[in-house]
């Protein structure tokens, strides 16, 4: 092990924050964590797994002479924890977030960073679509990606450090700008829920079926819609406010390739359905190959004891 902090402080403890401090203290990671969020029935689940060495409900308490602060709540909610937590963050100390809208973040956590603390802003390419402290599990980042955009004139050790520290929870770490960040998670994540929540809603609206019907015979398709359709809404109210411009961008180029797909559906036009399904299985294959999923039933869902929970889903 290369990496160790002396306190690490976690600012909300839903599916991401606890399997943060699950998978540092399994790893060896840290002397202390302390956590922080603001219900106390959400705190006292944290409590009843033992998921820190204190607990508070005043985040300002939490980050006290903490070396490493990850905020682990949703992007609408980081300036209001900033302007708790500000104050009470001690000069050499590293900032981190782990939400899935870098600009944001960035226009809104970076004139607010006190001098001396190093602002390191991440995002944990992993989640299922469950949540809350009992949801967390200390897997979750394994041979999975997170992304780190830090400002060009953020200290190197400090960026360094937040490396060494996703890289000993199992991820593979990749850097980048901010802005190219949310233009890429913008179409490997964020379109592809809301086109979820879409279809499920739209098939919740269906009046020629009931209800009862779409569960009873909810084919594979339908099924994976609705995982990815179960995910926090607020966390998703949150991204797709946030990253409105990039999410917009996507969203018109697949509208325009949606209008092409109609079109051969409707005037029968099978050379071209078989082309744009070959290209797409290809796609899938790749993302075999490169180690994101693994080629089983149910694209290789782990049944666990605890649930079904995936490496990849509503928190991405």
């Amino acid at each position: 092990m290369t990496f160790t902090i002396g306190k690490l402080a976690l600012i909300g403890v839903g599916l991401i924050g606890s399997s943060i401090a699950q998978a540092a203290r399994r790893k060896g990671l840290v002397a202390q964590t302390s956590v922080a969020t603001r219900r106390a029935e959400t705190l006292e689940q944290a409590r009843s797994i033992d998921l820190a060495d204190s607990y508070h409900l005043d985040a300002g308490a939490a980050v006290q002479d903490a070396d490493l602060v990850i905020l682990c709540v949703p992007v609408g909610a980081i300036r209001g924890v900033m302007e708790e937590i500000a104050p009470r963050l001690k000069p050499g100390a590293i900032l981190s977030d782990v939400g899935s809208v870098k600009g944001h973040v960035h226009r809104v956590l970076g004139p607010m960073v006190p001098e001396g603390v190093h602002f390191v802003p991440g995002h944990p390419m992993a989640g299922t679509e469950h949540s809350g402290p009992l949801a967390g599990f200390p897997e979750l980042f394994e041979n999975r990606w997170c992304i780190l955009t830090p400002e060009p004139h953020v200290d190197r050790e400090a960026v360094s450090r937040m490396c060494a520290f996703w890289r000993e929870l199992g991820s593979d770490v990749e850097l980048m700008s901010a802005d190219h960040h949310d233009m890429v998670v913008a179409i490997t994540s964020h379109v592809p829920h809301l086109v979820a929540y879409n279809i499920v809603g739209t098939v919740d609206d269906l009046e020629t079926v009931s209800k009862s019907e779409v569960i009873k015979f909810s084919a594979s398709g339908f099924r994976d819609f609705t995982r990815i359709a179960a995910s926090d809404p607020v966390m998703w109210r949150d991204v797709f406010l946030t990253n409105r411009d990039a999410v917009l961008e996507m969203l018109g180029r697949f509208l325009e390739d949606l209008s092409v797909l109609q079109r051969a559906v409707r005037v029968g036009d099978g050379e071209a359905l078989e082309s744009l399904f070959t290209r797409t299985r290809a796609i899938r294959r790749s993302i075999i190959d490169a180690g994101q999923e693994i080629d089983a039933a149910d694209f290789g869902r782990i049944q666990r004891m605890s649930g079904d929970r995936e490496g990849e889903g509503g928190a991405t």
